[in-house]
């Protein structure tokens, strides 16, 4: 008996393998269900037509689908006194993001290649202070960044909030390039140094080929910070010109002119979300690439 109890062991154990894997795949297909339902039902509801939305249920399937809504809120729906859609303020928001990503990254790059392979002294003081910055919430920064974007001149402008995203990006930079380059064996610089490479020649020949993983976590993570971004559009962007597509989509949502028509709502939410949804489709495994790639020295 206690043979055959041992020799049924692996096929029991096999069962209960299988078991918890159903279990675990169970779990897990709830909380996706969970997390993409307000998606599902937004796209559904923008597919549908008002009388539709009006006489049937919030979280049906559209009976007749319609890219009316879509349309309306790209170039018709109004977002104030202006009913020219989201269109104008989406563009506003790419104007704005991409050089700010890219003048963070870069920036970011440089302190943390200087910070871990050009130390110098109060280097990691430096580096606190500017960790510090991570924590500084976006409230307390209004004030003093209003008036220095009063004494530059360019308050409520496009350089205006691309300087604001900037200087408040550079400490997250800073740190994710600091953590991944002190990985990167310093015998590396040394050896180029002995060749009578500059600092910059080492960090454009050397030190950014090797980053491509960490660029693309910045990248990602900045575009995310900054397109997602209300406050700053709200409280610095003066004007339609300026404007980005967060504020555009709140004052669409609160302008209201007879019947709510949530089929538009739903339709601009989906619009202003597409770039950031995009960029974690295609993107999203290098992001976790990027993040796993600095975290063990060696």
């Amino acid at each position: 008996m206690a043979s055959a109890s041992l020799q049924d062991l692996p096929g029991a154990r096999g069962r209960y393998a299988i078991f918890g894997r159903i279990f675990i795949y169970a779990i897990l297909i709830l909380f996706v269900g969970y997390y993409l339902l307000p998606m599902i039902v937004m796209i559904s509801t923008s597919l549908k037509s008002a009388a539709e939305i009006r006489t049937g249920s919030l979280i049906s399937l559209p009976r007749e689908i319609t890219f009316d809504a879509w349309g309306e809120a790209w170039g018709k729906a109004c977002t104030g006194a202006a009913c020219n859609g989201l269109a104008p303020f989406f563009w506003n928001s790419i104007v704005m993001a991409v050089p700010a990503v890219m003048i963070s990254t870069i920036l970011g790059a440089l302190n943390g290649y200087a910070l871990t392979k050009w130390r110098f002294r109060g280097a990691n003081l430096l580096f606190g202070l500017i960790l510090f910055g991570s924590f500084i919430p976006f409230q307390l920064i209004l004030l003093p960044m209003s008036q220095t974007l009063g004494w530059l001149g360019i308050a409520g402008s496009t350089p205006g909030l691309i300087l604001v995203h900037v200087v408040y990006g550079l400490s997250f930079t800073t740190l994710f390039f600091r953590n991944y380059y002190i990985t990167i064996p310093d015998d590396l610089v040394k050896a180029a140094t002995i060749d009578g490479a500059g600092f910059f020649q080492i960090f454009f020949k050397i030190m950014l080929p090797l980053s491509t993983p960490i660029v693309m976590v910045t990248v990602i993570w900045q575009f995310t910070q900054i397109w997602n971004d209300f406050l700053f559009g709200v409280s610095f962007a003066t004007s339609t010109a300026s404007a980005p597509v967060t504020v555009a989509l709140n004052n669409l949502v609160n302008t209201t002119t007879g019947v709510k028509r949530y089929n538009v709502d739903m339709a601009a939410a989906m619009i202003a979300a597409l770039p950031t949804l995009v960029i974690y489709i295609l993107a999203g495994k290098y992001f976790v690439r990027g993040l796993t790639a600095g975290s063990v020295k060696g």
